[in-house]
């Protein structure tokens, strides 16, 4: 039976490369897989609703269920990674960019389900993160298997996964522009009327999914009231900058709790250090529970005290410093309860946070600049929410225009292009210098693995150096005589330079080269008193196969001059690597890389 069905696929294939151009099957390929990824949206959202719903009904007793239930949640998540899914269920947009980076954008099978199941319960019993990436990284994994599974190269299965993103983010928003956009900014795709027409199509198929199961439903059902005026510029100044120092927050803090938790060896330890924390925070913050975007909505529409009537403490919400204090304690305290989740083995992504921060600072900025009562001069509140959203996007993410033109379209909101640009670029400006790289790809830029823009930095990061070293070189021991490094180097080997290796250790000692002995190689009365140790040189530079990336070898080759250099893995010798093998390389990858 296996048999068969492997037949009639194979007899399918090779109908597909006679009777279907390579651009037509990609074309395809993009609908399909922004279907998936607008099915993939659609399971995400209405699990977790169900679970939030039927929370709902026993919070309403008692305000304890806020600590318990977070916690449960990832109980819940411990057991599903580890006894159904069986792998760890990694973040969703920083692990498919990793797969991109370094996997050849192949990415395992247990991911398309993984978040599936873990995404849910985390958001659904109250974790504080959103579940944009989870969406992303389900329709990621499913468009890389689809891909391998019909024999798709390497370029076209990254630009897939980028369909599957922008699917991802339409489906979620209604909003397919940014959704295109975002695949652009955050994946790094070239922007070419090739990539172009899959991603529409990919974010068209997506939108239209979403549309099906969820008819007009939006997560942001807002119409711009106020307009812009020209007065109002240097405030939403003020607006870029405060996000830009709020993105830095942001992201400092993120990495620090992150850093600690990676210092924690047992899961069971990060569950229980990561849940109390959370439970403890939202029981005492209620709004911190889950995505946040009722919080959002909220604001939105003017109702600040909707979203602080709940707090512990009963405060009188008369008095609208206190309401601007509780607001700021909204932004202070979200990404902790974010990062707590993630460092407790929660699974979800930052999009919601970000603009569940973004909305709360814009809100406390306006609210501030009314009622300091400089000038008799007000703003629109409900602009400056839906503003201060873009504003911390463009910082956290790094992705200005996804920020500019997902707000714009979520709300109809096109009156406010200029603040939503002038308050994007001040606060990506700022947050790029004192941030240099987003949450999503701040480790992968540590590595060294970061794919960008700059197509030379990017094929290079997409290079696999193992496959060009060469370890045909004739070897050489330091106490080898003359006489022997001719008749059992030189003479059996069709290459101008020897390693001189420790023969107990495996280390690399230097380097003998053919011109080095030439003068004297034919001289026999030397054969028996010179030796490898006194003619050996050190090489112009070393690989360190384990640590140096791609472009720091072709750096190293530049720098050096050499032709050929040495290859070492844990100090060991283990190769070299020639220039002229490695451009080959670099020039085989650049056309997988274009397609062209």
């Amino acid at each position: 039976m296996g048999i068969r069905k492997k037949t009639w696929f194979t007899k399918l294939l090779v109908w597909r490369v006679k009777h279907i151009s390579e651009r037509q099957f990609i074309y395809f390929l993009s609908i399909l897989v922004g279907f998936t990824s607008g099915v993939g949206a659609v399971i995400l959202k209405n699990l977790t609703h169900t679970f939030q719903h039927l929370l709902e009904l026993i919070q309403y007793y008692h305000q304890a269920f806020y600590f318990v239930f977070p916690i449960i949640g990832l109980i819940l998540v411990y057991l599903v990674a580890k006894y159904i899914v069986r792998h760890k269920v990694s973040h969703g947009i920083p692990s498919t960019l990793f797969a991109i980076s370094q996997n050849k954008g192949l990415i395992r099978k247990y991911q398309m389900f993984g978040s599936l199941l873990t995404a849910p319960l985390t958001v659904g019993f109250g974790g504080s993160v959103g579940l944009e990436g989870p969406t992303v990284a389900t329709g990621a994994a499913i468009s890389s298997n689809i891909a391998r599974m019909l024999h798709v190269n390497q370029s076209q299965r990254n630009l897939l996964i980028g369909c599957a993103a922008a699917g991802a983010l339409s489906s979620i928003f209604k909003a397919p522009i940014a959704a295109i956009i975002f695949a652009i900014e955050v994946f790094s795709l070239d922007l070419t009327i090739v990539s172009l027409l899959p991603l529409l199509l990919a974010s068209i198929s997506a939108i239209i999914t979403s549309y099906f199961f969820f008819g007009d439903d939006i997560l942001l059902p807002f119409k711009i009231e106020d307009a812009f005026e020209l007065k109002d510029i240097p405030f939403y100044i003020v607006l870029g900058t405060v996000a830009g120092l709020t993105s830095i927050y942001f992201t400092k803090v993120y990495v620090q709790i992150n850093n600690y938790f990676e210092t924690i060896d047992s899961p069971i330890r990060r569950l229980i250090v990561g849940g109390i924390g959370l439970g403890i925070l939202i029981y005492f913050i209620p709004p911190l529970y889950g995505e946040g975007f009722d919080v959002i909505n909220s604001l939105v529409q003017g109702n600040p005290e909707k979203v602080l009537k709940n707090n512990i403490f009963q405060i009188d919400l008369a008095n609208v410093w206190v309401i601007i204090i509780l607001l700021a304690g909204l932004v202070l305290f979200k990404i902790i309860a974010s990062a707590l989740t993630f460092g407790a083995g929660g699974v979800g992504g930052i999009f919601a946070p970000s603009l569940f921060m973004g909305s709360i600072m814009g809100n406390c900025v306006a609210k501030i600049i009314n009622n300091l009562g400089l000038f008799q001069l007000r703003v629109s509140e409900s602009n400056f929410t839906l503003v201060g959203m873009a504003g911390l996007m463009a910082g956290v993410l790094h992705a200005p225009l996804t920020a500019i033109f997902l707000i714009a379209e979520v709300t109809g909101g096109y009156e406010l292009f200029i603040p939503l640009m002038i308050t994007a670029a001040i606060s990506y400006s700022i947050t790029k210098y004192g941030s240099p790289h987003s949450v999503y790809n701040m480790e992968l830029a540590k590595r060294g693995d970061l794919i960008t823009h700059d197509k030379d930095h990017a094929v290079l990061t997409l290079m696999d150096i193992n496959k060009v070293i060469e370890n045909n070189f004739a070897i050489v021991y330091p106490t080898m005589s003359l006489g022997d490094i001719v008749n059992k180097a030189v003479v059996t080997s069709n290459r101008n330079i020897f390693p001189v290796i420790d023969a107990k250790e495996k280390k690399l000692l230097g380097i003998i080269l053919l011109d080095d002995i030439r003068s004297i190689m034919f001289n026999q009365k030397l054969y028996n008193n010179v030796f490898a140790n006194d003619i050996m040189q050190m090489p112009p530079e070393v690989i360190e196969i384990d640590k140096d990336k791609t472009t720091q070898i072709m750096q190293k080759f530049q720098d050096s001059g050499a032709w050929n250099l040495p290859v070492i893995k844990k100090g060991k010798y283990i190769g070299f690597v020639s220039k002229s093998k490695l451009l080959t390389a670099y020039r085989r990858e650049l056309i997988n890389f274009t397609g062209s």
